[in-house]
Order: C-alpha cells, then structure tokens, then sequence
C-alpha cells in the first residue's frame, strides 16, 4: 500500500514539474503587447493570454461543482450542524497558521511571524490541535500568508493568469508556489492512502459548504462569472502580496505607445513598483 502511495506521490510531483516548465516556456513566448494593450476586460486582461483555454476549464470546474460539488456541500451543510463546520475550519487553518508564521519569517515580518507561532501553539495544545480557536479569543488574528505571496514579497510578478482544472483560478508565481503550500495540508502527514483522501475530501467539502452564499451572490450579479473571479482573484492576490497597500496600477496605454518591438511596459501587475528614495515625491506611473 505504501509503495503504492509513493508512486502516485512521485507521479503527482512529476507531473506538476512538467506543467510549472510548460508554464515558464509558453510565459516566455506571450507577446507583452497583447497583455499591455488589451484592457477591455479590466486590469485581468492584461494578464489572461491564454483567455480561450482558461474558459475552457473554468466551464470544465464550473460543470464538476454543479454536477457533485455544490449538490454535496448542500447536503454536508444540511446535515453536519455548524459549530462541527466551523471546528474543522479551525483545525486546517491551524495548520495554515503554522505554514503562515514560516512565510512571515522569509518575509521578513517578525511580529506577525511571532503571532502566527503564539496562536499555533496555543490552539494545537489547549484548543484540542486546532478544533477550538483559543487564540482568536485573546484577539491574536490570522495572516495567512503563504509561499506565492513571499515570491511576491520577494519581487517576482504574478505572470499569466492560470484556470486549472480542480484546482481553479492561479496565476504563474502562485502554480509555482503551489507545491509548497500544499505542505501545509494536514493530509500530507497521514501514511494511509483512504485516510488521506478523506481528510482531503473533507477540507474541499467544508470549504464549499461555507461558500455556498457567496457562490449564489456571484451567479446572481455577474453578467460574465469568469470575467468577474478573475478580475477578483488576481486584485484579491496582488491585495495580500503588498498587505492590502497595493501601489495603484496605471491605465493601460493606447496601441500606438506600445513599442513595436513588443518591449516590456512597466506595470505593477508583474511585479512591485520600486520604492521612492528618501527626500524624493512618489510619482504616478
């Protein structure tokens, strides 16, 4: 069983390596002028050269929550009372804390990091690991912050939006990142195959249930869903990378100020604007 275990393991990493250098092949191809100029669809568009394929798998996600996923979590949430939900969302974001205080660490963030390890250590040992936020009661709050915004942090750019199937929406940095914030689930430290697919299962299942609301308050208010969840998450990611004091992105330029070789234009979409020098006036790009 185990040896079984491994080898879908060492498939599945396999795999995602082959699709994280696919990625940085075809980022190195997209022409800039495409993803500069074309801002019809908002700030998203310019980074969504692959907007055929992504709405392809984003109808493919779509299709799967509608078919299993919603009907489950409908009947998850009927059925499991609410104070059961809300413990199993504090035991998987105990470990996202723990994952979060190694990140503010890289970052650099001593007191948030130092929160983080405070608020782990007390929720796993008197909070039952997890199942009861002690923490939150004492007013120590969560960062959640995590391996694609430390690359941010660190100044790598977001890169071309992504919709991968099962996974949804992400970005280049953020598919990047995606192994090693996967470290942080749980399920990767359980050696029984059925067992782990359960505590899997259960995370996606809980964490649908407690979307249900939202998910309706988009279908019913967005004239183009996809438009919509991916204008939303990458402002929603560039918003986390720069702790909510995101520098302003500037309005896409006319066709005729994009240099005709296809140059690079500066734009925050891709990574950190640099920080005024001392004595000098911020300038909007």
């Amino acid at each position: 069983m185990t040896r079984s275990i491994d080898m879908r393991s060492l498939c599945a990493r396999a795999l995602l390596a082959l699709m994280v250098g696919a990625l940085l092949t075809l980022g190195g191809c997209a022409t800039t002028k495409s993803l500069v100029t074309d801002a019809r669809g908002g700030p998203g568009a310019r980074l969504d050269p692959w907007e055929s394929w992504n709405r392809k798998v984003f109808a493919f996600n779509e299709g799967l929550d509608e078919r299993i996923l919603k009907p489950v979590a409908t009947g998850y949430a009927k059925v499991v009372p609410q104070f059961v939900r809300r413990s199993v969302d504090n035991f998987f974001a105990n470990a996202a804390d723990a994952w979060s205080a190694v990140n503010n660490v890289l970052q650099g963030k001593a007191e948030p990091a130092f929160t983080d390890v405070v608020r782990f250590t007390t929720n796993t040992v008197f909070g039952f690991f997890g199942v009861l936020d002690i923490a939150s009661e004492f007013g120590l709050d969560h960062h959640y912050e995590d391996f694609g915004q430390t690359l941010g942090r660190w100044g790598f750019g977001a890169g071309a939006y992504i919709v991968w199937p099962l996974i949804g929406p992400s970005t280049v940095r953020e598919t990047i990142a995606l192994p090693l914030d996967r470290t942080a689930s749980p399920a990767l430290y359980i050696s029984d195959g059925s067992y782990q697919f359960g505590v899997v299962g259960l995370q996606i299942i809980n964490t649908r249930a407690r979307l249900l609301g939202a998910s309706q308050v988009i279908d019913d208010i967005a004239l183009d869903k996809y438009t919509f969840l991916r204008d939303a998450y990458l402002q929603r990611r560039r918003s986390l990378v720069f702790d909510g004091d995101a520098p302003e992105i500037p309005d896409a330029p006319s066709p005729a100020a994009v240099p005709a070789s296809g140059a690079t234009a500066a734009d925050p979409l891709y990574a950190p604007a640099p920080p005024a020098t001392a004595g000098s006036a911020p300038t909007k790009p």
